[in-house]
């Protein structure tokens, strides 16, 4: 494309802004004008996604999962919202602030907030109750037995940890028939009228507003618990939910569409509402190309076998309609499990044996070159995919405007790019490490080659296709005498039917953060902490029973919570969590994967959408921008330039 070069400058560029920070309206580009001479946007979007990401949970505060909160984020609402540039602006809550340096927030809601049911009629009035309601549900061990959402309260609110630690101590039925009385004692959570909801924290916590976008401190009713049972909530189905979100959720087909309808009470009146959002789900995003030709869908990311067919051809009907998308704000892994069990629901000694070896997970983390996965999503630029670290890009700065994860890589020595190869990439040191770690397990009684067993979508072409990709990159960069990629495959739950019964040997799993602090981040994998959502569900390291691989998890969550306990200086914080995000990173714990960087054919401008590096709502279909016709690559400059301002 003759303008290649100006567009990805411009894109990094947008990229960069999103990092460092109501809602837009308004189209600044595309050529499809109405009657006035103003663009003439979408009422009823259609969207995409693929089967590794189809909803499994309904109810708002029982998932941490993105599949899930994508959607939910349309259907329920916290206390504030982020604009396209990720700042935090007005939502419920009007005013919100601290007067003593974070140690207590207070937040003034609107006093016109409805919960509806599914047909939209009015169930009552949104409170300030709603809050304490909710945060009790989370944080009671038997309401929500999985611990979803609570990691983030416990964290920071005052008597969190000690009410989730006293209600696990009660039975299941006093703990189910808990009323809030007990919970206002112990929780700093304090709701003096109606309309004002005020959070008293351990610690001077300056960030505590960010979590204002994180489903932790969503609201819901008593009324609703007491209508449906607070023993039936999480089992409950959308017909019986309550919403106070711009949407309602009135079609829920598992592995096929989604659909939003707008909701007609919601307090927001001078918003853009699409008056539907359908979501379909695709084989791949293949099968939608040819959905997006025939007008079914209004946006799709390109495979790499699309890509390069438009891309290399200026003839090619959608060549001048390119665009490359605005980074996710999810941080990629390539993560170990370290209790692995075969079908038969006995322990894989040979895997175990294998991943708690240091030189072995070393010798992945330098010796695989994943270029190729990058093409993948990103023929025309694939190094931008390569993620550096373990918390995501642009989440904190220095007080001298440093990014957090430059940091992480000044601390691990990684070089600068040179645009050719992946930075951490060392041929060298990931030979020696095989060649260490084949001596050292041997002596163990491991046999060669270690099988790693990979679990994929069945049925999802594209999802075999990058599997049989990582499969070679194995090969050619490991040799079959060291490791053997076993894909395999989950007919509609990886967690039912991979993650829960431990089959898998590793997982790609992106982690988005919650609120603002790097903690969000390393706190889901320390050890032994029932809060640490990817050791109790992913890595299952708190199960492995290797001493040194223990000793060294110990050790990295001794380091995240010496930087847990600095609450009066920003930079040393930081300082301290980049210390154990490199320890984690040097002895390969988990290993940085890659960033979602994608291109795509668009009637939306991603630029008007919410931007956040935290929170849940970057995909709430509020105040989005629309074409009736696809955006043009022009276009896209003109957005990134406005953007840059």
């Amino acid at each position: 494309m003759k303008k290649r070069a100006k567009w990805l400058a411009v894109v990094l560029a947008a990229a960069l802004a999103v990092s460092a920070v109501g809602c837009g309206s308004g189209k600044k580009g595309g050529s499809d004008k109405g009657k006035d001479g103003a663009a003439e946007e979408i009422k009823d979007l259609v969207t995409f996604e693929v089967p590794s990401r189809e909803m499994e949970n309904v109810f708002v505060l029982n998932t941490e999962m993105a599949n899930d909160l994508n959607v939910l984020c349309n259907t329920n609402e916290g206390l504030l919202e982020t604009d396209e540039k990720g700042k935090l602006i007005a939502g419920i809550a009007t005013e919100w602030g601290t007067e003593d340096a974070g140690l207590t927030w207070t937040f003034k809601l609107r006093d016109d907030v409805k919960w509806v049911d599914q047909q939209g009629n009015e169930k009552a009035d949104m409170i300030a109750d709603d809050y304490v309601t909710a945060l009790e549900w989370i944080l009671n061990s038997h309401k929500n037995d999985a611990g979803n959402n609570a990691s983030m309260p416990i964290a920071t609110i005052k008597g969190a940890k000690e009410y989730r630690e006293y209600t696990a101590g009660l039975s299941a039925e006093e703990a189910l028939a808990l009323d809030k009385e007990k919970f206002k004692e112990m929780v700093g959570i304090e709701t003096p009228d109606d309309y004002t909801v005020v959070y008293h924290c351990a610690a001077p916590t300056p960030y505590f507003d960010t979590l204002a976008v994180s489903a932790c401190l969503y609201p819901i009713s008593q009324a609703f618990f007491d209508e449906i049972g607070v023993e039936n909530v999480k089992s409950a189905g959308i017909d019986q939910l309550w919403y106070n979100g711009p949407y309602i959720l009135t079609e829920f087909i598992q592995g096929n569409t989604k659909t939003l309808t707008k909701n007609e009470k919601y307090w927001d009146k001078d918003c853009k509402l699409f008056d539907t959002v359908t979501v379909k789900l695709i084989e791949d995003t293949t099968v939608g190309y040819s959905l997006y030709e025939t007008g079914e869908i209004d946006n799709i990311d390109l495979s790499e076998a699309n890509l390069r067919t438009i891309y290399e051809d200026e003839s090619n009907k959608y060549h001048d309609y390119l665009t490359e998308k605005l980074p996710k704000k999810y941080s990629y892994q390539m993560k170990f499990n370290y209790a692995k069990k075969n079908e038969d629901g006995t322990d894989d000694t040979n895997w175990n044996t294998a991943v708690a070896n240091e030189a072995f997970r070393k010798s992945i983390y330098y010796g695989l070159d994943l270029t190729k996965i990058y093409e993948r999503s990103n023929l025309v630029n694939p190094l931008v995919c390569e993620n550096t670290a373990y918390t995501m890009k642009g989440l904190v700065y220095f007080s001298d405007g440093t990014e957090y994860t430059k940091k992480v890589e000044e601390l691990i020595g990684l070089p600068e790019s040179d645009g050719k190869t992946m930075r951490r990439l060392d041929t060298e040191k990931g030979q020696e490490f095989k060649k260490q770690a084949m001596e050292e397990l041997k002596a163990k009684g491991v046999t060669f080659p270690v099988e790693i067993d990979y679990y994929i979508p069945a049925g999802s072409q594209a999802a075999l296709d990058g599997a049989t990709v990582l499969k070679q990159i194995f090969s050619e960069c490991l040799g079959d005498d060291y490791v053997k990629l076993n894909i395999g495959t989950y007919v509609s739950s990886s967690t039912q039917e991979v993650t829960n019964p431990r089959l898998h040997s590793i997982v790609m799993n992106g982690w988005g953060a919650d609120y603002g602090d790097v903690q969000n981040f390393l706190g889901q994998e320390t050890y032994g902490e029932d809060t640490a959502y990817y050791s109790n569900y992913y890595t299952y390291i708190n199960d492995a029973t290797d001493p040194e691989l223990i000793a060294t998890w110990k050790e990295f969550t001794n380091l995240v919570n010496e930087a847990n306990a600095i609450t009066d200086d920003n930079d040393k914080r930081y300082e301290a969590y980049a210390k154990a995000e490199a320890y984690m990173i040097e002895h390969a714990m988990t290993i940085p994967y890659n960033l979602e960087i994608s291109w795509q054919l668009s009637k939306i401008n991603e630029y008007s959408r919410s931007n956040a590096i935290f929170g849940i709502q970057n995909y709430m279909y509020k105040n989005w921008e629309t074409s009736a016709e696809a955006y043009t690559t022009e276009d896209y400059e003109k957005f990134a330039e406005e953007f840059n301002k």
